[in-house]
């Protein structure tokens, strides 16, 4: 085994090896309670022909283990209280004495039900290349080979996209066009630990904390951090779905691949998840001693009291896309996983004049410069009776009334026609001016009328 292994203190070695098995795919992997000697084993389970086998561990971090320890083991493997099959594990960075190897043989040959296998450096070595584990620091890489599906199953990679597009009035989608489209994919863990933590005084048991937690963590550049609600319901409800990540074929789908590295080592976030759970997890407690005085005493979980039993990593593809509509350029980003998304940026339903954004406003595409404008920046063209947005449109006041126009020429139009309106077609140029001059009118009729006793 190399050096810098070998000086790893025994607890050391015995945490690594939890997450070795982990990583080889044990259930259930835990450190039992310690001893009065300090020494911590490893209880987890496996399945064999459909039954649930338990499976204890003894970790030796030594030059040489012999008989008695393996002798030792079965003696534990086999009083251990278990309802089903149970088998034994002695794992060392050293070697096994040949008394050792010739009594874990006659265990398997003998189909005894607490058979002993035997690992030693040699099988680590072996096991680290698996696994990923970093046998020059004593911890485990993240070895991730699997995507969120990063394009719409049955529809183009630029879906979300257009999906947002079509929500936009007076829109041809034909006139969308090829987009410019890249994909960065994230690094992210889902871990799942158990806190199991008693706390007691001489009055007995103050404090219980027995549950699960689930989180998910962006693993890329600097700490980690918990996902948003939105991208951690993406990770869960599409894991399942997850692709092999073929470098090759997404470079062939997307105009730019950028995969970013786990910044950290499987190890490291263990460590992190532990730290954030004993923090989380951190009560203080009232209670009344024999005495009936009320004491306050703060309940930290101990390191020992929290065991990660999953950390499943999973890239998830952040994409990126650009459409060019006119005079305009229309980003659109989201975290993709198949069919479903979750935007992060929207640029698309948003107006180009101000900052009305957001998918409750109506959005009108101008077809005369390529914006995207919300209902106070969009007007009638006069002319041609098709929208208009009040950035590129020419005006002119008719009738007391302001109109607006595609172009220069299409207002000269309009003056030769309004020139030849007769005088009451004018007037319906400015409907509301026609309505308000009526109501004045009448009004004063009725007036004279009144001073002359007509009415």
């Amino acid at each position: 085994m190399p050096q810098l292994l070998d000086e790893l203190t025994g607890f050391e070695f015995e945490d690594l090896m939890e997450d070795v098995f982990r990583n080889l795919g044990y259930q259930n992997v835990r450190q039992a309670a310690k001893t009065g000697d300090e020494g911590r084993d490893i209880i987890m389970e496996e399945r064999v022909n459909g039954r649930t086998r338990a499976v204890i561990v003894e970790c030796k971090h030594t030059n040489s283990v012999g008989r008695p320890v393996i002798q030792k083991l079965h003696s534990a493997v086999s009083t251990f209280d278990y309802d089903g099959p149970r088998r034994g594990i002695v794992v060392t960075t050293g070697t096994f004495t040949g008394p050792a190897k010739e009594y874990a043989s006659d265990l398997q040959r003998d189909g005894d039900d607490g058979s002993i296998e035997l690992l030693d450096g040699t099988d680590l070595r072996e096991i680290g290349e698996e696994i990923g584990l970093d046998l020059y620091n004593g911890q485990i890489e993240v070895v991730c080979e699997e995507t969120l599906r990063p394009t719409h199953p049955t529809g183009p990679r630029d879906k979300p996209a257009r999906e947002a597009f079509h929500e936009i009035e007076n829109l041809d989608p034909q006139r969308i066009g090829d987009t410019l489209c890249e994909a960065v994919f994230k690094p992210t863990l889902e871990v799942a630990a158990r806190v199991d933590a008693t706390f007691e005084t001489n009055v007995g048991v103050i404090h219980q904390v027995n549950t699960t937690d689930r989180l998910s963590i962006a693993g890329d550049r600097g700490r980690p951090e918990i996902l948003s609600s939105s991208v951690d319901r993406l990770v869960q409800n599409n894991r399942s779905q997850a692709v092999d990540m073929d470098i090759e074929k997404l470079e062939k789908k997307f105009d730019k691949v950028d995969i970013e590295h786990f910044d950290r080592t499987e190890t490291e976030y263990k460590d992190w998840v532990v730290n954030r759970l004993r923090r989380k997890h951190t009560e203080t407690v009232h209670y009344t001693g024999d005495n009936n005085v009320d004491y306050e005493k703060t309940c930290e979980p101990r390191q020992s009291d929290i065991s990660v039993q999953s950390i499943d990593p999973v890239y998830v593809p952040k994409v990126s896309i650009e459409a060019q509509l006119g005079e305009y350029r229309y980003p659109y980003e989201c975290y993709v996983a198949g069919p479903s998304h979750t935007t992060i940026e929207d640029g698309i339903r948003e107006c180009v004049h101000c900052d009305t954004s957001g998918r409750d406003e109506t959005y009108t595409f101008c077809e005369n410069c390529g914006s995207i404008n919300c209902n106070s920046h969009i007007k009638t063209e006069r002319i041609e009776q098709e929208p208009v947005c009040t950035g590129c449109a020419v005006t002119e006041r008719f009738a007391l009334k302001t109109k607006y126009f595609y172009d220069e020429q299409n207002r000269e139009q309009f003056r030769q026609e309004y020139e030849q309106m007769a005088a009451h077609e004018k007037a319906m140029e400015n409907p509301p001016l026609v309505a308000t001059s009526a109501v004045a009118v009448v009004l004063t009729v009725l007036f004279i009328l009144t001073q002359v006793g007509f009415v």
